[in-house]
């Protein structure tokens, strides 16, 4: 077999990457510099033209889309979203145009999402089935499907929306471990928003059951079954690291330290991975105590 990957350094991708190779699938890295080794590809997913040779994808098993900037990364300035909307958008069109020029097309495209799709959900659960929320992060998930769907006929096209990936070598508990490790940690506003989480290990097992289960397309949460709320998220990584957490930032100072983006941090998404558990995969760490003493070790 051959996997085809973007983003392949990044905390999903370098994983994702490693548990293929181990088990003897050649993979295909697509790089934005020079290529370092014959397994990295070259490509230029902002090019007007020769973004991506088709022949790179042509006869690959799977193409795993993982490119993105992170959301997280500062203030939503209009700049920063038009960047976060081409680091998507823009790639995943040069994945798509490759696709449809290959020789020998990939049978499947599975391409990086959120479950940023449903807004903020409160305290109702949601599944695939869910429609469309609102606002910035919202619609561009909305935006960034769509790109991948327009893959031709005959590519398998599955979504990701992906939780918030839990590792101890990066992510969102990178950001917070240091300030947990100091007694400095604290729950978010009310702390009674909903956080759809999932451990690194188990989502690198789900996109590797979904690229071996061609009956699934369409959209997938990657989200552990067990939805917590900021606060028994903040009192468990606490424990994990064996340290209390009695501080709260309050909402006021997040909207005005973060502005827009402080939405991500104070809004509720309670998702549930119904379409993966429908099709038979099953969580190694279902809860959230036993993903971070796993992801943490």
């Amino acid at each position: 077999m051959r996997i085809v990957i973007s983003a392949a350094s990044g905390l999903i991708g370098t994983a994702l990457a490693a548990s293929l190779v181990r088990d003897g699938i050649e993979v295909t890295r697509l790089v934005r510099r020079s290529p370092a080794s014959p397994a990295e590809v070259s490509w230029d997913p902002r090019a007007t033209a020769g973004r991506l040779d088709p022949a790179v994808l042509s006869g690959a098993d799977g193409v795993v889309h993982l490119s993105g900037a992170p959301v997280a990364g500062g203030r939503w300035t209009p700049a920063r979203k038009q960047q976060l909307r081409d680091s998507r958008i823009l790639s995943t069109r040069a994945i798509v145009e490759a696709i449809a020029a290959a020789p020998q097309p990939p049978p499947a495209l599975l391409c990086a999402s959120a479950i940023g799709f449903y807004g903020d959900t409160g305290d109702r659960a949601v599944t695939e089935s869910a429609p469309n929320g609102t606002g910035f992060l919202a619609g561009l998930v909305r935006d960034w499907e769509a790109a991948a769907a327009a893959a031709p006929a005959g590519t398998r096209v599955v979504s990701l929306r992906s939780g918030l990936v839990l590792s101890g070598r990066g992510g969102i508990l990178g950001s917070l471990l240091p300030l947990f490790r100091l007694g400095l940690g604290a729950r978010l506003g009310g702390g009674q928003q909903y956080m759809s989480w999932i451990s690194k290990t188990d989502e690198v097992a789900a996109i590797r059951f979904l690229l071996d289960h061609p009956e699934v397309s369409g959209p997938v949460n990657l989200t552990a079954p067990a939805p917590c709320t900021n606060a028994e998220f903040t009192a468990a990584l606490a424990r994990a690291v064996h340290r209390p957490a009695m501080l709260a930032v309050p909402a006021v100072a997040l909207r005005t330290a973060l502005g827009e983006v402080s939405s991500e941090l104070l809004g509720s998404a309670r998702v549930l991975p119904q379409r993966l558990e429908q099709a038979g995969f099953s969580f190694r760490y279902p809860d959230i105590a036993g993903a971070l003493t796993a992801e943490l070790a």
